[in-house]
């Protein structure tokens, strides 16, 4: 009884925040007019904000409200429906692609648990020295497939570990311990999604939104992103393990682990098999050539990309690299020949719903410079001029952080960057150093289990509470912001070559 009730609110609540929403829509378009010469800035901002609206209260699925740029913007004059058609399906689209389908293989073989377990045996049974190790897994297969997947995958192990250790001891003895491997978990796999381009959502939809935006702008690569990425990802892993080894973890509590534990784990798997192996070698080229893809200037040192070699190197993108390797996994048998490493059946394990989102993020943000509402912005965004960057970045990184705990990082991301690009217009500097701090903040959601998937996966094991989460995670936060802010003057301006003194010719708006 109680549970229908339940279900019936949930129900209404959805149902009046859809039409919450288009009652809104048609108000904003009668009663307001941004730009008297052109509608199309009232009718786009009108269709961000509903946009926005449903994807924060989830009204529709999110892949559901994604799709309303194709009915949209056609009607209302923003864009034409083939332009709109084809922000769906782009080199973006392809480098996830590429990227998930090697994450399926690797699932397939159990090659991700192999390398979880032969890291957790390297680094020994110190609680602290596990944690790492545990983390290091989590974050590493992050980098590389998505951070849900790394989740979900490491959690068994983990839950293998604490399960083994309530045997021996009380549960209540090992409660904080299981309280910060399970947490662990959760935050380095965000963590490590920072690292790279394929890593996490927001990041595929900067490098799309800042494209549209700023069509002459420098080429962000899987390379250059690594670059600045992976040493942000590095300083976050070692504050958040420190924090977390300080909040759960001390010497008194009697507990100790036996490596055994990981080696009947490492033992079940049996040995290292063929189709692992060839799975193995063909990750580690992808991330290979994702990474030689492009030239690389180390100083006064180039280091040639190997598209270099092909008579249009510009031509071949990481999209390229990733459903080439994909190709592979489709074409190369398995051991006995019955099978190839990855069938059919694997492009319906695809995220198609995550897809679509991608889809309607990069539509949104194309819509906003078409539509001259990017522009629009732009002018009243003026105002903030005279702030020193370092407040707007601040700003920035504090609300998107917080935010992020309630709403959907890829949702936020692509709500929130096309404006920024415009914010960065208006005060006259390099929108990389705006943007590229607002992207890394979509993935430091640490405090809710609905603030990220992962959050919610270690929530669901039924080993955090909603309390644990929330302090570990606000200190956590906090700490994540001022990490990025520093890293913005420290790491991203170098490694991108952003010259805060000038503004760039490449990001004027026409």
């Amino acid at each position: 009884m109680l549970s229908n009730l339940v279900l019936g609110i949930k129900i209404d609540y959805r149902r009046f925040a859809v039409i919450f929403g288009l009652v809104s829509f048609v108000l904003f378009i009668s009663i307001f007019n941004l730009n008297p010469d052109k509608k199309s800035v009232t009718y786009m901002a009108a269709t961000a904000l509903l946009m926005a609206f449903w994807w924060i209260t989830e009204a529709l699925p999110l892949s559901v409200t994604a799709l309303l740029p194709v009915i949209l913007f056609p009607v209302l004059g923003i864009m034409n429906g083939k332009a709109v058609s084809s922000q769906y399906f782009n080199h973006i689209i392809f480098l996830f692609m590429g990227g998930f389908f090697m994450a399926i293989a690797m699932e397939k073989w159990n090659l991700h648990k192999r390398i979880a377990v032969k890291i957790l045996l390297f680094f020994g049974t110190n609680q602290t020295k596990i944690l790492f190790g545990f983390m290091l897994a989590s974050a590493f297969l992050s980098m590389f497939i998505s951070n849900t997947a790394a989740a979900m995958m490491m959690t068994p192990i983990v839950l293998a570990v604490v399960t083994e250790l309530e045997e021996i001891f009380t549960k209540e003895k090992v409660k904080k311990i299981s309280t910060g491997f399970f947490l662990g978990i959760a935050y380095s796999t965000s963590i490590g999604g920072i690292a790279t381009l394929v890593g996490t959502p927001p990041n595929l939809s900067f490098v799309r939104i800042f494209d549209i935006t700023f069509a002459e702008g420098p080429d962000i690569t899987f390379a250059k992103w690594f670059f600045f990425a992976l040493p942000i990802s590095a300083v976050m892993f070692f504050f958040v393990w420190g924090f977390l080894s300080y909040l759960f973890f001390s010497k008194k509590n009697g507990v100790t682990i036996k490596k055994e534990i990981f080696e009947n784990e490492l033992k079940n798997l049996g040995k290292t098999s063929y189709e692992e192996k060839i799975v193995f070698v063909l990750f580690i080229l992808l991330a290979f050539l994702w990474i030689f893809r492009s030239p690389i200037d180390i100083g006064t040192l180039t280091i040639p990309g190997f598209s270099s070699f092909f008579k249009n190197p510009d031509y071949i993108n990481d999209g390229t690299v990733a459903i080439f390797m994909a190709f592979l996994l489709f074409i190369i048998s398995s051991k006995d020949k019955k099978s190839k490493l990855l069938d059919i059946n694997s492009i319906q394990k695809l995220p198609w719903h995550i897809i679509i989102l991608f889809g309607g993020g990069f539509a949104l943000a194309a819509g906003f410079k078409e539509s001259g509402l990017a522009y629009w912005c732009a002018e009243q965004l003026k105002a903030a001029e005279g702030l020193p960057p370092v407040v707007i970045v601040f700003f920035l990184c504090l609300f998107i952080t917080f935010l992020t705990e309630l709403t959907s990082n890829t949702a936020t991301s692509e709500i929130l960057l096309p404006i920024i690009a415009a914010l960065s217009v208006a005060v006259k500097i390099n929108p990389l150093f705006f943007m590229v701090p607002a992207a890394i903040s979509c993935s430091l959601a640490f405090m809710l289990p609905v603030a990220t998937p992962p959050n919610a996966v270690i929530f669901g094991s039924g080993r955090v509470s909603i309390l644990d989460m929330a302090k570990t995670g606000f200190f956590i936060n906090l700490g994540g912001i001022f990490i990025v802010i520093a890293a913005a003057y420290f790491i991203i301006v170098p490694v991108l070559g952003i010259d805060l003194l000038s503004f760039p010719d490449w990001a004027v708006m026409k």
